[in-house]
């Protein structure tokens, strides 16, 4: 016979309740996300989510303490999804050129703030130094995969300093930031400039040809 853990409670029921408590913290996060689409930041209060997701506010506080660590974790959630989007991108072999390359990224996170319009209202609007964080550690990272995509598709020279992607990419950043406080879904005029900005930039690291004799 088994005995129960000093809890009284055997495996069976712990497993159940760290299952519960799991679907629990999701469905706070969907609700999140939803009212943050549907209604905008003030509108996401703890007890609106908890309304939403059929959850009493009391046991809402019992997974996360405060509004800003729902916001963390969904911010959390975003980063995740659109880190394994960017590796799938820059492994594409249609990429050919500097502006396929920043095509892709720009066209794939167009697309991703578009379809999740929650991630827009924490991502641009700077709510929280949390989350904040979360968004720069996001940009540097994306900004070094990329310089070593281009670099190893022989788009960019190996010299190349990790800097100008870091500053291509902060730059693009800004641009989406605009683009989406003049429209919802983004301003396309706005960010058409950013590719052409940021293309133009990378094209100054771009491996020089042979020269031509005189």
């Amino acid at each position: 016979m088994f005995e129960n853990d000093a809890s009284g409670r055997t495996p069976a029921r712990r497993a159940a309740v760290q299952r519960r408590g799991v679907e629990r913290r999701r469905a706070i996060l969907d609700a999140a996300e939803a009212l943050l689409g549907e209604q905008g930041y003030a509108a996401a209060t703890l007890k609106a989510i908890g309304e939403r997701a059929d959850i009493p506010t009391a046991s809402v506080y019992h997974y996360f303490s405060d509004r800003h660590q729902v916001d963390a974790e969904l911010m959390r959630r975003y980063v995740r999804e659109l880190d394994a989007l960017m590796a799938t991108a820059l492994a594409d072999s249609r990429l050919r050129t500097l502006r396929d390359a920043v095509d892709a990224i720009i066209d794939l996170l167009m697309t991703y703030f578009r379809q999740h319009t929650g991630c827009t209202e924490l991502w641009f609007a700077g709510r929280h130094e949390t989350t904040r964080e979360l968004a720069r550690a996001f940009d540097q990272a994306q900004a070094d995969r990329c310089r070593h995509a281009l670099v190893e598709r022989k788009l960019l020279s190996a010299d190349t300093p990790q800097l100008a992607l870091r500053l291509a990419w902060e730059a693009a950043s800004r641009l989406f930031d605009v683009a989406f406080r003049h429209s919802p879904t983004g301003d396309d005029a706005t960010i058409d400039e950013a590719r052409r900005l940021v293309t133009a930039y990378l094209a100054t690291y771009a491996p020089q040809g042979p020269k031509r004799r005189a």
